[in-house]
């Protein structure tokens, strides 16, 4: 066997590993209070990850959509968890639009450098939406605009 193909042979037995790497990130809330990625992902319901930016037109028009689709799912098979990539500098603004949206899932903050540990590689855009499955698995992603509908079909279809 070629030396090149025993180190891609390695690499495909390392993603599920890497699909949970995104579990051991801390990252702080908007209180600045540091939390484990692991305390909202991988417990017996569909996590939802929508990573923001508060300058992003898509997130203003979407995210406080997404809202809805926590407060139907979150006592049944699914939560949602923002994360807006602005970083801490930009807490005051992002405080802001947590409270002027009324966004009642948690919503944590990040550099842009830390998206890549969540497991679906380097930030492409905002809004991206990775979808956890109840085991912790990072399932998909979607970059861009995504409909609550499009998120009930994700979940359902799995």
């Amino acid at each position: 066997m070629r030396q090149w193909a025993k180190f891609w042979h390695a690499g495909w037995l390392l993603l599920p590993w890497l699909a949970l790497a995104g579990s051991a990130l801390t990252l702080p809330d908007i209180g600045g209070n540091p939390h484990a990625l692991s305390e909202f992902i991988g417990h017996g319901r569909w996590t939802i990850v929508a990573l923001w930016s508060v300058d992003c037109a898509i997130c203003q028009r979407e995210i406080p959509q997404i809202a809805f689709f926590h407060d139907e799912h979150r006592r049944k098979n699914a939560a949602v968890l923002g994360v807006a990539i602005d970083g801490v500098a930009e807490r005051t603004r992002i405080k802001k639009f947590v409270g002027d949206n009324a966004l009642g899932f948690p919503n944590l903050i990040a550099e842009r450098g830390d998206v890549a540990e969540f497991g679906a590689g380097p930030l492409i855009g905002t809004p991206t939406y990775l979808f956890f499955s109840p085991t912790g698995k990072l399932v998909t992603w979607r970059v861009g605009s995504t409909s609550l509908t499009e998120m009930e079909k994700i979940i359902a279809a799995r």
